[in-house]
């Protein structure tokens, strides 16, 4: 069974990404840690059992190195802008064989010094890729180690996830396998593949598109 786990927000830099979300959305975000082999650091916007991870290259001799970061570097050389959706599988590796990737492991360190562990398949084979579909995921962490459940210092102005809205050239479901996304938050919508747009839902039952 595939869950939406995250969104990740591609960004110039951490730091003004942090404060434009929390001024103009009122989420508040904490430090992720970074990625060593990438070049890449994150922040965190928690939703409990979703999140939004905020992406930038840190490290650019590194990122030069390997398709993720120069990936990334290009890709917000127009601004900041929705990069990838992630989904939890609770069955990764038949999910790889099915699509015939390489499951991976990887791992950060958060500012407190927490070792956070991953395995995912469909993410550092091909970024480009990444950009139009979703990639899978199995954490390797205690259920109160996931990043959505991250204490912030103030209120979320958002409770959640509501929905994506994606633009699809027909590869979605496919992809996806048995089920496509029916029962998945995914919305497609007229445009390129990949995520358009994330509507919130707010504590208030309402909704915050961005």
């Amino acid at each position: 069974m595939l869950s939406l786990d995250h969104v990740v927000l591609a960004v110039a830099d951490l730091d003004a990404a942090a404060e434009r979300l929390l001024a103009e959305h009122g989420l508040a975000s904490v430090p992720g840690g970074r990625h060593p082999a990438w070049g890449t650091g994150n922040r965190i916007v928690p939703l409990g059992e979703t999140y939004i991870e905020l992406l930038a290259v840190v490290d650019e001799d590194v990122a030069d190195t390997n398709p993720v970061g120069s990936f990334l570097r290009r890709f917000v050389q127009g601004g900041d802008r929705w990069f990838a959706v992630s989904l939890s599988d609770d069955d990764l590796d038949a999910t790889a064989a099915r699509l015939g990737l390489d499951v991976v492991t990887g791992q950060r360190e958060r500012p407190d010094g927490v070792i956070v562990r991953w395995r995912s398949c469909g993410f550092e084979d091909d970024p480009d890729r990444v950009a139009r579909l979703p990639f899978f995921l199995e954490w390797d962490v205690p259920a109160d180690l996931h990043p959505g459940r991250a204490a912030v210092d103030r209120p979320q102005r958002a409770s959640g996830i509501g929905r994506l809205e994606m633009g699809d050239d027909g590869q979605l479901a496919p992809w996806l396998g048995d089920g496509g996304f029916d029962h998945l938050p995914i919305e497609v919508v007229v445009g390129a593949p990949g995520l358009r747009r994330v509507v919130l839902t707010t504590r208030d039952g309402g909704e915050l598109p961005f």
